[in-house]
């Protein structure tokens, strides 16, 4: 089992498959906006609008077809990486970044792959320690706060914990001797036996009942902390 994996991400072959069907929506959306935008430029009067629609239809096909080979290169080699290193951290998408780069120039020579590989590894880790400082500074707003109390707030007295939780308070004693004390465990004890039992179910099925979030997806598309 690869060590430090999240069971909420998607499995490696279905992150595959998903990010090479992204990679190509992203592609083909921005390549019709890039080159709706030239062939409209580069037409003449009158023929604008025919020339924007032949360009998107020629060119952004291609542009997203080349978004999901990088893509499906990039998540084949982060799956491979995790399962020979067998753990998950923020190596895997770096060096899946420089191999899949390096793959892509093998028909120009070693010299153009290793200035390839070394673009893609820099390109990754710039998206890795951008992921990570997100994740950082959201973090605090998850941090429990303790509320603000009033200024002329006074602590619950011995009896008024004992009348909240259901109990009369014990015979004999002074109640300034109890001010400052608390109930005993036999006195709390007698009070959550006093509570309504079926409330918990209640409770326990809401709590099933309640929708779980959705999985965090892992890929190119899905980096996360």
């Amino acid at each position: 089992m690869t060590k430090g994996a999240d069971h909420s991400r998607d499995p490696c072959p279905y992150s595959i498959v998903n990010d090479i069907g992204v990679g190509f929506c992203m592609g083909a959306m921005g390549g019709s906006v890039w080159h709706g935008f030239k062939g409209y430029r580069n037409s003449p009067r009158g023929e604008r609008f025919s020339g924007s629609l032949s360009a998107i239809k020629a060119r952004a096909p291609v542009l997203g077809g080349n978004f999901a080979v990088w893509s499906g290169l990039f998540n084949a080699g982060d799956c491979m990486i995790a399962s020979v290193r067998g753990k998950e951290d923020a190596w895997n998408p770096i060096m899946a970044g420089a191999a899949t780069g390096a793959i892509l120039a093998a028909r120009s020579g070693p010299k153009v792959m290793a200035i390839s590989a070394v673009f893609g590894g820099a390109i990754l880790a710039a998206m890795e320690g951008v992921s990570a400082m997100i994740t950082r500074m959201s973090a605090d707003s998850y941090t429990p706060q303790a509320p603000a109390l009033p200024a002329d707030f006074q602590p619950a007295t011995a009896q008024e914990q004992l009348a909240a939780l259901g109990t009369a308070a014990p015979a004999g004693g002074s109640s300034s001797s109890q001010a400052g004390s608390f109930p005993s465990e036999a006195q709390q004890q007698q009070a959550f036996q006093h509570q309504t039992p079926d409330a918990y179910p209640a409770q326990h099925q809401q709590q099933q009942q309640a929708p779980a979030p959705a999985p965090i997806k892992r890929g190119l598309f899905g980096l996360s902390g």
